[in-house]
């Protein structure tokens, strides 16, 4: 079998870290017996700044027949973060209709937690963000601009089968895991919105009778995810509250740089994109120590979603098995020394598949 894998580095540590995993990526489908081709796309923030766009006008089009995306990262310090956003991630996330975001937040054996008392495994769930709609909605604007009644609105906007897509999504993976769902709103204040999302998540929770659901009010899972991580399971959030706190969830489980992220088209009918969550990093660019696991995450994800199980596990195996290993590299933001290409030549030893 053969994919071809459209690869967008992007922004600055991007175009590092995902030139350092793609040699690892194909050792693990040689290894496992397929193949895949890339073609990268140079589009981001310095784009932007010499043509005035983050990708061209027909972007989508050069990107519907890959089997996969692949990002590094996006985010330019002369660039508006809004732009960025709005320039490259929602347009593909959207346009592809990839409504399924999954966020794995794994402590792993060897890595310290910044909470006290908490072991490799203690910590073990994944957020089930919605990716197309909600708070991040194109919807609103800005009117009066330059004057005192200068006024601003963002209305987030919520469907029935956007959300009983993502709710579903959730309660599919905890019946292959724990068996737990926590949906997170803030329903005592967005009477309309998030009311609409509990119903559903009540109407849908009566089709998995042996599925405990638990819901939480935003403020009071970001406490939680700080004082009793290892009792989540499965979390599913509308789109601003999953990206919220999936931050959260990459940081009590040691890094930015361990947090891998599938924005996925359920249907199959368009590409789905995997990433780090980890940002651009613009205070490391070049001095190759960015940390390539999440990235390396990412693969396994992609990996796993073209249906190769044997390389995706593999890759998830190797990261596993280095960041155990005490006397193994790491880069500085796990408190190493180790230069990127350091950490990935030795995941390229751990390989087995």
């Amino acid at each position: 079998m053969a994919y071809e894998i459209a690869t967008i580095p992007g922004d600055g540590i991007g175009p590092e870290v995902v030139d350092a995993a793609l040699p690892l990526f194909e050792d693990a489908a040689d290894a496992a017996g397929f193949s895949f081709e890339t073609d990268r796309f140079d589009w981001g923030s310095e784009r932007y700044v010499e043509e005035g766009a983050m990708m061209p006008d027909d972007g989508l089009d050069r990107l519907e027949s890959y089997d996969s995306i692949l990002l590094g990262a996006v985010g330019h310090p002369e660039v508006p973060d809004h732009v960025t956003l709005h320039g490259l991630l929602l347009p593909i996330r959207k346009g592809f209709d990839q409504g399924i975001c999954k966020r794995p937040s794994v402590l792993f054996d060897g890595i310290e937690s910044p909470l006290r008392g908490y072991e490799g495994g203690d910590i073990d769930f994944v957020v089930y963000r919605e990716n197309t709609e909600g708070e991040y909605a194109d919807v609103g604007g800005r009117e009066h601009l330059g004057f005192d009644n200068d006024v601003a609105v963002q209305s987030g906007v919520f469907t029935r089968d956007a959300t009983e897509r993502i709710v579903r999504a959730a309660f599919d993976a905890a019946a292959e895991r724990e068996g737990k769902v926590t949906s997170i709103t803030k329903s005592n204040a967005q009477a309309h919105s998030m009311v609409f999302w509990d119903d559903i998540v009540e109407e849908i929770g009566e089709e998995y009778p042996d599925i405990e659901v638990e819901r939480l009010l935003v403020d009071a899972a970001s406490m939680d995810f700080i004082r009793r991580p290892e009792e989540f399971d499965v979390v599913v959030a509308s789109n601003l509250f999953g990206d919220i706190l999936t931050d959260i969830g990459a940081i009590v489980t040691g890094s930015m740089g361990l947090a891998p992220s599938a924005n996925v088209n359920p249907d199959g009918e368009y590409p789905s994109m995997f990433e780090p969550v980890h940002g651009s990093a613009p205070d490391i660019v070049g001095k190759g120590v960015a940390n390539p696991l999440a990235t390396v995450l990412s693969g396994s994800m992609l990996f796993e979603h073209l249906g190769e199980q044997a390389a995706a596990d593999a890759l998830w195996d190797a990261v596993t098995d280095q960041v155990a290993d005490p006397d193994a590299p790491r880069t500085p933001d796990l408190g190493g020394e180790a230069a990127t290409e350091d950490v990935v030549a030795d995941l390229r030893d751990r390989l087995s598949v």
